[in-house]
């Protein structure tokens, strides 16, 4: 039996760290066979002793997800830019 979450139980996000040898690259590796996908690149660091690693990784349906709630954003945005005025005041 497996110890992975069902789907339903995973997260859309995961950020892996570690040490940079076979245990991370496994690690990274069963992340990819179940359904996730890299996002950017990884990042790199020392600490003293040995390089540390971190690699996010996401699900594709929770970028698709991502994808069409900007893409509903920026059509609600569009369709009321005529309404909108602004009067000079703010915060950035």
């Amino acid at each position: 039996m497996s110890d992975a979450p069902a789907p339903e139980e995973r997260l859309s996000y995961r950020l892996v760290t570690g040490p940079d040898d076979r245990s991370f690259c496994e690690r990274i590796s069963t992340a990819l066979a179940e359904g996730y996908v890299l996002h950017g690149s990884p990042a790199a660091t020392f600490n003293g002793s040995s390089v540390i690693v971190a690699q996010a990784l996401v699900l594709p349906a929770a970028i698709a997800s991502a994808d069409a709630a900007v893409a509903t954003a920026v059509d609600n945005l569009e369709s009321g830019t005529e309404d909108l005025e602004f009067d000079g005041e703010g915060h950035a």
